[in-house]
Order: structure tokens, then C-alpha cells, then sequence
């Protein structure tokens, strides 16, 4: 059963209509119907084939305004590098112990950085981490020896992003609470970065389409030639 909040926020979005960016960065706070301060995300459906592996879009970018949200960070490394993650305001830093923790069902964080040295080590994690989006990457930046530059990057709204079956991209660019501009130029800056990275087999329609909604709220069609600078 949709709320009366839920069903006055339908009736402002025009179905019908394709908005242009900066209007839907407008209109998704004017249909926000939660009363926390609601995750703003965009759905990017691009017209790649996910099973080829010069396809499979993924990749990093840094947010202008951040994502609204603190990311809890923990990072696998050898003794030699804990200092340096933790004085750049890691959560968590260690290695034997996360990965028993993460064996035994914990996964509560957002992203993990780790070293290449323990690669070997964390690739037994692949099961559990993969499909939560957690497993460390060197194309998004989450496997290198300069821990403290990742973790600094994350914290300051720095943010992964892939391509799932379906050949779609879901991405949270902010939260509500924004100004409509600072909605707009983050949503603007992750879309630039998968402009960015089309793959040269592709063929046809690259953004094929976009949406942006919060959360619980009506979806909003955002005109593609709106944002392709």
C-alpha cells in the first residue's frame, strides 16, 4: 500500500516527461516521502554486453560534494603499513583476524582496501565479498601499497561503480539534504567518468538510458542528451 506521502510524490513526477538533469536534481527533493535523510542514486543503463570482458564497465570517481554518507574502511595489509591506515582514519586494519571475520559472515563495511602482497591471501573472500561489491580492485584503486592515499580518497567521496547483468550501472551520488546544484554536479561527474570509459567494441547507444530517484520515492527519466557534454 503506497502512503499519502508516497502518492502525492507520484503526482508531481509526469511519467510521460523526460527532465532534463538539473530539473530532476531539483525534483527529487521536492519528492522525497521519508523522514531520514534519504540516499539520492542514479541508474545508468548502457548499451554494452556485460559478459564480454572489454564490456564489463567498472571504475572509481571522486565525488565534488562527497556522498553525504561517513564509509566505514577497513584495510588488509601486512604489519608494515597498519600505522599508515590508521593515521589516515581507516576503521579497521589488519589481516588474519578480518579475513576469520569475514569467513565467518561479518561484512560490515563499505569498502576494503588492501595491499598487493595479500592479495593471495583474500582471494578465498571472493564468495562472500564479490557479491556485496566489496572485493578490492586495482581499477577502482583498492589494491595498492599506498593505503593512506585510498583511504583518504574514500573518505573524502570517492566512489566505486559497476555494470551488473543487466547492463545497468545503480550508483548513490548524495543525499536529499543536498542543494539541487551539488546533486547535479556529483551526478554529473559519475556519469563524465563512464562516459569516459565506453569501450571501443561497443556498439550503437552508449547511455541508452537514466533515472534518478531517492529512496522509497517515484523514479525520474532524465533526458540522456541532457547530460552528455
Amino acid at each position: 500500500m503506497a502512503t499519502k506521502k508516497r502518492k502525492a510524490a507520484d503526482t508531481k513526477v509526469d511519467k510521460n516527461k523526460v527532465y532534463s538533469l538539473k530539473e530532476a536534481s531539483t525534483l527529487v527533493k521536492d519528492i522525497n516521502c521519508t523522514k531520514f535523510d534519504s540516499s539520492v542514486d542514479l541508474h545508468i543503463r548502457l548499451g554494452v554486453d556485460p559478459k564480454k570482458a572489454d564490456q564489463a564497465i567498472r571504475g572509481s570517481v571522486t565525488l565534488p560534494h562527497g556522498t553525504g554518507k561517513t564509509k566505514r574502511v577497513l584495510v588488509l595489509c601486512t604489519p608494515d603499513k597498519e600505522a599508515a591506515a590508521k593515521e589516515a582514519g581507516a576503521d579497521h586494519v589488519g589481516l588474519d583476524e578480518y579475513i576469520q571475520k569475514i569467513e565467518a559472515g561479518w561484512t560490515d563495511i563499505d569498502v576494503i582496501v588492501a595491499t598487493p602482497a595479500v592479495m593471495p591471501k583474500i582471494g578465498k573472500l571472493g564468495k562472500i565479498l564479490g557479491p556485496r561489491n566489496l572485493m578490492p580492485n586495482p581499477k577502482t584503486g583498492t589494491v595498492t601499497n599506498d593505503v593512506a592515499a585510498a583511504v583518504n580518497e574514500v573518505k573524502g567521496g570517492k566512489i566505486t561503480f559497476k555494470v551488473d547483468k543487466a547492463g545497468i550501472i545503480h550508483a548513490s551520488i548524495g543525499r536529499v539534504s543536498f542543494a539541487s546544484d551539488k546533486i547535479e554536479q556529483n551526478s554529473q561527474e559519475l556519469i563524465n567518468a563512464i562516459i569516459k570509459l565506453k569501450p571501443a567494441t561497443a556498439k550503437g547507444t552508449y547511455l541508452k538510458g537514466l533515472s534518478m530517484a531517492s529512496t522509497m520515492s517515484p523514479s525520474i527519466t532524465v533526458d540522456t542528451k541532457s547530460v552528455q557534454n
